[in-house]
């Protein structure tokens, strides 16, 4: 029987901008978080405003199990597929993330999102909920909920931790504030097709800068 998992919200009191540049630090790689061994990128989007950024990521995870266990059940590690898709313009982030490892055994979901506070616009709200259906693993769907929801837990708390952590980086580096989002202006360095970039001198921001060194979709514009 599927087990739904639906979380308290957590309140950052932050910008969502700022939330987002801390959260994109994660990847593809994060050192507080041991068992997340990395990702790739297996399908990415952005619209030519900048406004819009779908990312699609294999995630291979380490599961806290024993050796006999993973020989079992014939895998050393498991692997989640993540889907984040970012609105700047409406300030959302939505991310889904599914089991592909194990998919006609177990189904996981889990479905996040950060927005702005309903009651603060500058602050950042995250709500969590997921969904457990274990359909046939093994003779031991029992211990695997178990291990399931033990290493879900422990998640839960690192994530808000691994937040903050990159905030303080940020802001340690004189990142303190992101401007919003805006619609871009006309591009006076690229005559190409695209013909617009959001431009914001010695600022972060958000777009699609292609005339910028170290391209992403959050750096420093290098125009002189």
């Amino acid at each position: 029987m599927p087990q739904e998992y639906q979380l308290p919200d957590r309140v950052y009191k932050h910008p969502f901008e700022m939330i987002m540049a801390a959260y994109e630090r994660r990847f593809p790689t994060c050192a507080m978080i041991p068992s997340f061994l990395g990702s790739e990128t297996i399908s990415e989007h952005r619209s030519k405003d900048g406004a819009i950024h779908v990312i699609e990521r294999r995630c291979k995870i380490d599961v806290d199990v024993s050796y006999f266990l993973k020989k079992m059940c014939g895998a050393d590690y498991v692997y989640f597929i993540q889907k984040n898709s970012l609105n700047m313009r409406n300030r959302t982030l939505n991310i889904v993330a599914t089991n592909e490892t194990f998919s006609s055994r177990v189904k996981i979901r889990e479905e996040c999102s950060y927005k702005p506070h309903p009651d603060n616009p500058e602050w950042t709200i995250f709500t969590q909920k997921a969904m457990l259906n274990i359909i046939n693993f093994f003779g031991i769907e029992g211990q695997v909920e178990k291990i399931g929801i033990k290493a879900y837990h422990k998640n839960i708390k690192k994530g808000k931790e691994i937040i903050m952590y990159y905030l303080n980086e940020l802001h340690e580096e004189g990142v303190t504030f992101i401007p919003r989002w805006t619609a871009p202006l006309k591009d006076t360095h690229d005559t190409s097709d695209s013909g617009t970039i959001s431009h914001f001198r010695g600022l972060y921001y958000w777009g699609d800068c292609r005339g910028c060194v170290g391209y992403s979709s959050i750096h420093k514009c290098r125009f002189d």
